[in-house]
C-alpha cells in the first residue's frame, strides 16, 4: 500500500506548518570543525528567526542538550533528544503527507549520505521514524534513497528534480529512471516530474533542486540565473531553463519562470561556496532568506526585493547565509516541515 492508494499527498512548502524541524550540528562530522562555534551561532540565529512565525523543534544529541540550550532556548523552541550523525535533516528527516481530511502521514526514505560521502550516517538513518514515532505520525518506508533537498512540489501534482542528483548512480543504482519516477509519484502523489539537467556548480549533494529551482506558486518558478558566460553556472542555468520553457505542469500550464541573480563567486580553500538565494525557507507568513554580505550586497537586495514583490503578504526575515555555508548547505538545508494537519 501506498500513500498514494489512500489519497496522501506531499503539500507546497507553504502550504500552513505545524513546526519545523533543525538537526543541531555535530562538531565531528563538520568539514571545519575549528568553525563549530560561528556555525553554532548560525543555527542558533536561524532556530530564533524561523520561532517568530511557528514552533521549532531542535533535535539535539542528549550529551549536547544543556550547551544548545544556552544558545537557543526560548519561546515557541523545544528539544527532542535523538541521536544523529550530521545536521541536515532537510535530507534525513520525513517528508510528510496529508489526506483531503487533513489527517498526516510521513514518507521514511533511505539515507546513504549524499551517496556515501560522510561516514558514518546509520544514526542519521534512523531520525525520521524516530520523530514519527515520538508525535505518532504513520509512517510510509520508501524502498528508494531519496534527499529532500532534491525535490520541491506545487501541490498540484508537479515535481521539479534534477537528473545530476536522483539518476546519480550513488544513490539507486538498481534503478533506472522510470522506475524513480513510478516510486515519486506513488509516495508522494504526484502526476508529472520535471527534470532539470544540474545543479549549481560545485555542489556537493550532486545539483540539489533546492539550490537552484523552486515553485513560488502553481506554475510559477523561482530559478538562481546566471548572467556571466565566464562562469560554470552560466550553461547549467541556460539548460534549466530551456528545459523549463518547453515544459507544461501536471496541469497544462506553461511555467512563468522569475529569475533571482546569484551572488558574486566566493571560493574558500580553492572551492566555490554554493551561494543560493533559493535556498530560503518558508514559514508561516514569512520566508528565511540567507544573506551574503560583502560584494554580495547588491545582490542579497536585488534577491530580497524579488521575492517580496513575489509574496508581497509575506515578511522576508534575513539571515546570515554565510554562517554555515562552508559545511555545503544553507537555510532551507536545514529545515524540514510537518504540515498542520487535523494531527
Amino acid at each position: 500500500m501506498y500513500p498514494k492508494d489512500l489519497n496522501y499527498r506531499m503539500p507546497a512548502e507553504w502550504t500552513k506548518h505545524q513546526r519545523t524541524f533543525i538537526s543541531w550540528p555535530i562538531q565531528e562530522s563538520m568539514c571545519y570543525p575549528e568553525d563549530y562555534g560561528n556555525v553554532c551561532r548560525g543555527y542558533g540565529e536561524l532556530v530564533k528567526a524561523i520561532a517568530e512565525f511557528e514552533p521549532v523543534t531542535v533535535i539535539v544529541n542528549p550529551k549536547e542538550l544543556q550547551k544548545v540550550r544556552t544558545i537557543c532556548d526560548g519561546k515557541n523552541i523545544e528539544f527532542l533528544e535523538i541521536e544523529h550523525n550530521d545536521a541536515w535533516i532537510r535530507d534525513n528527516g520525513p517528508t510528510f503527507v496529508v489526506d483531503d481530511e487533513g489527517n498526516i502521514a510521513a514518507v521514511n526514505w533511505m539515507f546513504n549520505s549524499w551517496g556515501g560521502k560522510y561516514a558514518p550516517w546509520d544514526l542519521d538513518d534512523q531520525v525520521a521514524p524516530k520523530i514519527l514515532e515520538y508525535y505518532g505520525i504513520p509512517y510510509f518506508n520508501a524502498p528508494l534513497v531519496m534527499e529532500g533537498g532534491s525535490i520541491h512540489v506545487d501541490g498540484e501534482g508537479t515535481l521539479i528534480t534534477t537528473e545530476e542528483c536522483l539518476l546519480n548512480p550513488n544513490r539507486n543504482p538498481e534503478l533506472n529512471r522510470e522506475q524513480i519516477e513510478n516510486y515519486l509519484k506513488q509516495y508522494l502523489n504526484v502526476e508529472k516530474i520535471i527534470w532539470l539537467k544540474r545543479g549549481l556548480f560545485g555542489d556537493e549533494t550532486d545539483g540539489h533542486v533546492d539550490n537552484i529551482a523552486c515553485f513560488a506558486a502553481p506554475g510559477k518558478i523561482l530559478m538562481q540565473v546566471c548572467e556571466d558566460p565566464e562562469d560554470e553556472n552560466y550553461e547549467i542555468t541556460r539548460e534549466n531553463l530551456e528545459v523549463l520553457q518547453n515544459a507544461t505542469d501536471a496541469r497544462g500550464r506553461k511555467f512563468e519562470v522569475i529569475p533571482i541573480k546569484q551572488p558574486p563567486k566566493r571560493i574558500c580553500e580553492n572551492k566555490r561556496l554554493t551561494l543560493s538565494y533559493i535556498n530560503f525557507y518558508f514559514v508561516n507568513g514569512g520566508i528565511i532568506l540567507p544573506q551574503f554580505g560583502g560584494k554580495a550586497e547588491e545582490t542579497d537586495k536585488l534577491a530580497e526585493e524579488v521575492l517580496q514583490k513575489t509574496f508581497p503578504e509575506r515578511r522576508i526575515r534575513k539571515v546570515d547565509g554565510m554562517a554555515i555555508i562552508k559545511e555545503g548547505g544553507n537555510v532551507h538545508c536545514t529545515t524540514q516541515q510537518m504540515i498542520a494537519g487535523k494531527k
